[in-house]
């Protein structure tokens, strides 16, 4: 097959094309250029769209003995991603801008400019396994569940999947994958891991989104309405935060207390008791399958909010207007704008984007 090698310059996506190289496959390395900050280099371990990545690439391209390419496309994630993260951040929920990288631009941008270039699959070091079963292709958690990503990648649909390959999925664990490169004698073996959100190096969300947005001052309020506290902001909080608060007004059971609610309309934040995070039921948009849709508009699942959480499970129903998921024990703070990837065993269904939920304790809603 000809493949079209995803070359982010670190070791997983290194080691992926090596593997692709040794399969016969015919392939291709391309690094994504995502920024037109012609000085941007990596702060630490931060980020993964550098320049010291895109020449860290070349370097392991050459080594490999493939043709290597840059492609911009820093347009289009300043659109589809940057653009959206604020956004949605100016709305009061809180985004995984990783996941829309993964829907707009490495899976559909990157795919779309494979097909059509005549590439059979693009290939990632992402860890997370494909299995062709009699339905087609389904998406599955890696070996490594300290590294699975599968959640990260619950946005692609069965299109995306049948052009996709993910070499490093069924590797018991990244020291092996390290260990490998040193041995193919890649530089990047002991790379830093790429962590955070690769368009804000220095880590600092809070202060990035104040010069997006601007720092307006505004009211933290309790539950019945009473200002409890004052914020220099509200795009800086998010559901189940508990520091930064600087509340003035203890609780009356003196028990610390969490961000229930960010409200942009009014610039308030709302604040309660750890309890009142529980969540009994979600729903959401942006509903699409990882393959061949349920057969039943009602099915039960296990379901997984964030990248590093527990799945747990539920109970879900669907329809054309969107989904709903009941877990079978409540949630514990759950922000609009997130993911839900919904699995049946190590296999993921699906995937939706959060924006409404339901207390699980009405009398504190």
């Amino acid at each position: 097959m000809r493949i079209l090698a995803a070359m982010s310059g670190g070791v997983d996506s290194a080691v992926a094309a090596a593997r692709a190289v040794d399969a016969g496959h015919d392939v291709v390395g391309v690094h994504l250029a995502l920024s037109r900050a012609g000085g941007t280099l990596r702060t630490g371990s931060r980020g993964c769209c550098t320049i010291e990545d895109a020449m860290d690439a070349r370097r392991a391209a050459d080594l490999l003995g493939i043709p290597f390419y840059v492609w911009d496309f820093s347009e289009r994630f300043r659109a589809d991603v940057i653009d959206d993260f604020v956004s949605e951040y100016q709305a009061g929920r809180t985004p995984n801008p990783c996941m829309r990288c993964n829907e707009k631009i490495k899976f559909a941008a990157l795919l779309e400019r494979a097909v059509e270039l005549g590439f059979d699959a693009v290939c990632t070091g992402h860890y997370a396994t494909l299995v062709d079963g009699p339905e087609g292709r389904e998406l599955h958690r890696a070996s490594d569940e300290a590294k699975d990503q599968s959640y990260v990648l619950g946005v692609l649909t069965a299109e995306q999947l049948a052009h996709t390959i993910f070499p490093l999925g069924d590797t018991p664990s990244k020291a092996l994958v390290r260990a490998e490169a040193a041995e193919r004698g890649l530089t990047v073996a002991q790379k830093p891991d790429s962590h955070d959100i690769c368009f804000i190096p220095d880590g600092d969300t809070r202060g990035w989104l104040a010069e997006k947005v601007g720092a307006e001052r505004g009211e933290i309020l309790d539950q019945s309405g009473a200002v409890v506290g004052r914020h220099e902001g509200a795009h800086a909080y998010t559901v189940g935060q508990r520091r930064g608060l600087s509340l003035g007004v203890p609780a009356p059971d003196g028990k610390p207390r969490f961000v229930l609610e960010v409200r942009p309309v009014s610039n308030t934040v709302v604040v309660g008791p750890k309890e009142a995070l529980a969540t009994a039921e979600i729903g959401g948009v942006r509903l699409s399958w990882a393959g061949r849709a349920p057969r039943e508009r009602s099915f039960a699942c296990h379901v997984q909010i964030r990248a590093h959480a527990d799945p747990v499970p539920a109970y879900a129903q669907w329809s054309d207007a969107g989904l709903t998921v009941t877990p079978e024990a409540p949630f514990d703070g759950v922000a609009p704008g997130q993911t839900a990837v919904l699995y049946d065993g190590t296999r993921v269904i699906g995937q939706f984007t959060i924006d409404r939920t339901v207390s699980a304790v009405p009398a504190l809603a």
